[in-house]
């Protein structure tokens, strides 16, 4: 799919998954666009754990008891380290987003479905439960995950404001 097309189209599915498992091929490509992200200082903060595995799919949806997950084919789990890389700053945060971005222009592109999962997991310590269920060690933390699979259900992007609305040439109107 062409990159403006796959920008066009990306939107937040929170529907339900087709039974298909997403081929591995498919997930390495997906994570790979994450990987290709910039990062500053090009420090490269952001892991990523591609869970496949219906046991631990199956667990992870219990952690979250979200639709979207309890019938993802796959999810890939978005870890960060806060690393200091420039005067004292870490950018893992910023670094996962890019990556995250990518990876959802990805999942358009092959024409599967997913949705940016961020706020549940800081609640009812659901990030630190899934970090265990991954044995991750302990300076690392999910930051975000994508549930995704072929959607049962068409989806379209929500309608965004006009350009002359949110951006302007040269100063601030």
């Amino acid at each position: 799919m062409e990159l403006f097309k796959a920008i066009a189209k990306r939107h937040s599915y929170r529907g339900g998954f087709q039974k298909e498992r997403i081929p591995r091929e498919d997930l390495s490509k997906i994570v790979q666009a994450g990987i290709q992200a910039p990062s500053g200082k090009n420090a490269q903060t952001t892991e990523f754990v591609i869970i496949d595995d219906a046991e631990i799919l199956r667990q992870l949806g219990k952690i979250l008891d979200k639709k979207v997950v309890l019938e993802a084919r796959a999810v890939i789990v978005c870890i960060i380290e806060e690393i200091p890389v420039f005067e004292g700053i870490s950018f893992a945060v910023e670094d996962c987003a890019a990556a995250v971005e990518n990876m959802l222009l990805a999942v358009t592109a092959l024409e599967y479905a997913t949705v940016w999962i961020d706020g549940v997991l800081r609640s009812e310590k659901r990030g630190e439960r899934i970090a265990r269920l991954l044995d991750l060690p302990a300076k690392k933390q999910v930051r975000i995950i994508l549930p995704l699979g072929a959607p049962t259900e068409e989806g379209t992007q929500r309608e965004k404001k006009p350009f002359e609305e949110r951006a302007w040439f040269n100063h601030y109107p």
